[in-house]
């Protein structure tokens, strides 16, 4: 068990109030570490750090060049520490080995993406009206307060503190109390990359005063929140104290649509990926499916023949595709909504309960859940649950599948599997979501824009619309005639 501290102006830090927070095992209930459990006092602090790191400290006046270096030196130390870093991830959070491998590796090649484009920030000139240059450039937003989710916690916590640093801006990130762990390694990793004191500061706490106070203070220039819906609402409340620029990438209820004219198998395969993948506990899970009534029995039939596939254990242990829920707490709340399914009428088809056995007696294991014929219009299929539960909804027509896919306040994720390209571009068209695929789930590249439409959130995160929502511009206007213009 390792007792950690928080990372402010450069030091490592208790919290004021000297409480801590004990971070379990969701595996196996097994206590792996303690953090300071701060409050707003520790936020302000933290605050004053970053604002006079920009106003004040060196970062400032450093090249792009330089940022990008910056950058490229924690690339580089992730993957240094990545075994180290993944094993952690799997003891924090729960998720399987091989997927956190792959967080890992993908929160390095992010750092390493915003370090090239560092040096790719530009602005543009005109030279009118006459006798005059004007030209625009790109500044630094200023001081950000970043709040990011238990789910996928070094990944994204690179996913806003990369372009934030490449922006040349200073950063208070609060990682959720739930998983700190690896987002304190990644500070030390910071430290020892030589960045200046201030610049990044990671301060672990509550939503209750850490984050609110993040949202709220009036000396932090932006906000950039990652999780729940209700909670971003929240976070909008606290940024209008001085109208600080907001991203927010919030829920999903994300349909994966099935059309009869698909590659059934991979159709299978990517249905169960969509649904399963990190437990389901992601933000753009296919947790609808929409299938064609001409296809539902073969859907459904392929999948229950392959659930048993997905093994579940602690995801140490070798080949375990699932791993268990965050905590005891979010385990009963998915728990509470296989309930609902089952009263609201909908067929449970697997799964619905934890699994038997003596190895999952510790652990916030569920088995991988299904319900088949969910009417559109129930809880289960219109609000996001966040587990292993996947609603079936046949349809009959292409017009019926978008109507039904659209019908929801989220917008952040959708599919379409057909071998007929026509059809599949024409319905991703029509589809009121900000990342969708064609005969695949869940691929994200830094290089392309992440986030949704309606309720699931405003800006955009990864690729070059990444860094915009940390970058402020700048218009200057040279006068080239030294005459007066004489108007009084």
């Amino acid at each position: 068990m390792k007792s950690y501290r928080m990372f402010v102006n450069g030091e490592w830090i208790d919290a004021k109030s000297k409480q801590t927070r004990e971070i379990i095992d969701p595996g196996n209930s097994e206590l792996i570490a303690k953090v300071p459990e701060s409050g707003r006092e520790d936020i302000v602090v933290a605050v004053h750090a970053a604002r006079t790191a920009f106003d004040q400290g060196p970062w400032k006046n450093l090249t792009a060049l330089e940022r990008g270096k910056f950058l490229f030196k924690i690339s580089e130390l992730i993957r240094r520490e990545s075994k180290r870093l993944a094993e952690l991830e799997v003891k924090n959070c729960g998720k399987p080995l091989a997927e956190a491998e792959f967080d890992i590796s993908d929160a390095a090649n992010c750092f390493e993406f915003y370090g090239g484009l560092a040096t790719k920030i530009h602005g543009e000139t005109m030279s009118v009206p006459a006798n005059s240059m004007s030209f625009v450039v790109r500044e630094p937003v200023g001081v950000c307060g970043q709040i990011i989710p238990w789910n996928y916690p070094l990944l994204m916590a690179s996913w806003k503190l990369a372009p934030a640093l490449a922006a040349g801006c200073t950063v208070i990130l609060k990682p959720s109390e739930l998983t700190p762990l690896t987002a304190l390694e990644l500070a030390e990793l910071i430290q020892e990359a030589g960045l200046p004191k201030g610049v990044v500061n990671v301060v672990t706490g509550p939503g209750a005063g850490a984050g609110e106070e993040l949202a709220s203070n009036k000396l932090i220039n932006k906000v950039a929140f990652t999780g729940g819906t209700v909670t971003g609402r929240k976070v909008l409340e606290g940024a209008s104290s001085n109208l600080k620029r907001v991203t927010l990438e919030l829920g999903g209820k994300n349909p994966n649509i099935v059309f009869a004219d698909c590659d059934l198998e991979a159709a299978i395969d990517g249905g169960l990926f969509a649904a399963f993948a990190n437990q389901g506990e992601v933000c753009s899970a296919g947790s609808r499916i929409l299938v064609e009534k001409s296809l539902h029995k073969s859907l459904v039939d392929g999948m229950l023949a392959k659930i048993n596939r997905i093994k579940l254990g602690h995801g140490l242990l070798p080949g375990v595709k699932m791993g268990p829920l965050v905590s005891q707490q979010h385990l009963e709340k998915v728990q509470s909504y296989i309930q609902v399914g089952i009263q609201e009428g909908a067929k449970l088809i697997c799964g619905g309960k934890r699994p038997e056995g003596s190895e999952f007696s510790k652990g916030n294991f569920l088995m991988p859940t299904i319900f088949d014929h969910v009417s559109p219009q129930m809880r289960i299929a219109r609000e996001e649950i966040f587990g292993p539960v996947l609603s079936v909804i046949p349809f009959s027509t292409e017009e019926e599948a978008i109507q039904i896919a659209n019908d929801t306040e989220y917008g952040l994720a959708a599919a379409v599997w057909s071998k007929n390209i026509f059809r599949a571009l024409r319905v991703i068209r029509q589809l009121r979501a900000g990342i969708t695929w064609i005969n695949t789930y869940h691929p994200t590249f830094n290089e392309m824009p992440w986030g949704g439409y309606k309720q699931s959130g405003w800006g955009r995160e990864l690729g070059l619309h990444g860094i915009e929502g940390y970058l402020e511009t700048k218009q200057i206007n040279i006068n080239l005639d030294e005459a007066p213009i004489n108007w009084y």
